[in-house]
């Protein structure tokens, strides 16, 4: 028999250091996305299931915890993530023209984990831009991602790019299994051969060639020299460099790369997507690219692209900022000492009253003043 107090593998609390940690940055993020001009949804954290899986793919349904409404009797899924969702308001709800700027935080819950260390329980954060198909989007996106891991403390920053329309143009119209896109994520190239044996050999090699096209710029020109001559693969490598050089040229400090076969969500990417990385994780922290065809199962296809990430790994990575002091306060039914109590919250100050009977304890925030009774009333003074 289990312990009460055991939880399932990969799920964890999240204690008051770490939560406040938490807390503080989502604050902080969603106010950098709102003066990028994003605005904030909540999406459900259920939804019918075939609402949630709409073009997000074979994997997504894999991670999709579901239950039956006791209402009406159909499935339901538990989010596994917040884009479809996103993308679903957009297209339904708010049915605009224009561009539109959207930001979201909430909790997703994954049946199996992405990784050894990570949390079946995310905290997704993340961001999504309709209705401009240019790349002007997909850059912004891109430096809103940079910045949101600056302010996180986070520190060797890395950024890979790739984009799935080489994919396509190497297919033609042809589809790969999801066994044969994971050995081509994970660069298995006998794997790979075996999984693409059907194809031609012109083909397979050309897919092959991709699982060694990563690296700095001289990447581009060894596919252009690899990969045949085909209109999406041409537009895609013109892409990938302009993206490079503006990426370049206004963070200089972040370290830029290309991976052509990470093809990470290629269920519902379409064009560019990125990948970034910082030291201490072996894996991405951050996932992001353009999704044209999603909103297109909602009844409107818009150009989309947008990036999300995990806030509790986030934080988990970047430096322990120390917290701003504490007052501490002794506790009495004097009405000037709690008048005085409540004007130090007021101006933004953390207060923490001592119980009777707990003087002697030591304090869950660490305290540098403490309200004394002076001779003109209750002052702070320095412990």
């Amino acid at each position: 028999m289990s312990s009460a107090w055991l939880l399932p593998e990969h799920i964890a609390d999240v204690l008051p250091s770490q939560a406040r940690r938490i807390e503080e940055l989502r604050r902080e993020l969603l106010d950098m996305a709102r003066s990028y001009g994003c605005e904030l949804v909540m999406p459900p954290l259920i939804e019918h299931l075939e609402s949630l899986l709409s073009g997000a793919g074979h994997a997504s349904g894999l991670k999709t915890f579901k239950l039956v409404d006791q209402l009406s009797g159909r499935t339901l899924g538990l989010r596994a993530d917040m884009t479809p969702q996103a993308a679903r308001i957009d297209a339904h709800l708010l049915n605009r023209q224009g561009v539109t700027r959207l930001c979201y935080c909430g909790p997703v819950a994954h049946t199996r984990p992405d990784g050894f260390h990570t949390s079946r329980e995310p905290l997704q954060f993340g961001v999504e831009v309709y209705g401009h198909a240019g790349l002007e989007a997909d850059l912004e996106v891109q430096d809103l991602a940079l910045d949101a891991l600056r302010r996180a403390g986070l520190k060797g920053l890395v950024l890979d790019l790739g984009d799935a329309r080489l994919l396509q143009g190497l297919l033609d119209g042809r589809q790969l299994s999801p066994e044969a896109l994971a050995a081509l994520s994970a660069k298995d190239v006998s794997t790979l051969r075996e999984l693409t044996a059907d194809l031609p050999s012109a083909t397979r090699d050309a897919i092959c060639a991709l699982t060694r096209l990563y690296g700095g710029l001289e990447v581009l020109e060894q596919a252009k020299a690899l990969l045949p001559d085909h209109a999406l693969i041409r537009a895609a490598l013109a892409d990938l460099a302009w993206l490079y050089g503006h990426l370049e040229a206004v963070h200089p400090e972040v370290k830029l790369g290309f991976d052509l076969a990470d093809l990470t969500g290629y269920a519902y990417y379409s064009g560019v997507r990125f990948g970034v990385y910082a030291a201490g994780s072996p894996d991405a922290i951050l996932r992001g690219g353009r999704y044209d065809e999603v909103g297109a199962v909602f009844g409107r296809r818009r150009p989309a692209v947008g990036f999300s990430l995990d806030l509790k790994a986030i934080v988990s990575l970047g430096a322990q900022t120390p917290f701003a002091a504490a007052v501490r306060a002794p506790w009495g039914e004097d009405a000037s000492l709690r008048a005085a109590v409540r004007d130090l919250r007021h101006q933004g100050h953390t207060v923490v009253c001592v119980l009777p009977g707990h003087e002697h304890e030591g304090d869950e925030f660490e305290c540098d003043r403490e309200l004394v009774r002076g001779g003109s009333g209750w002052e702070l003074r320095p412990l």
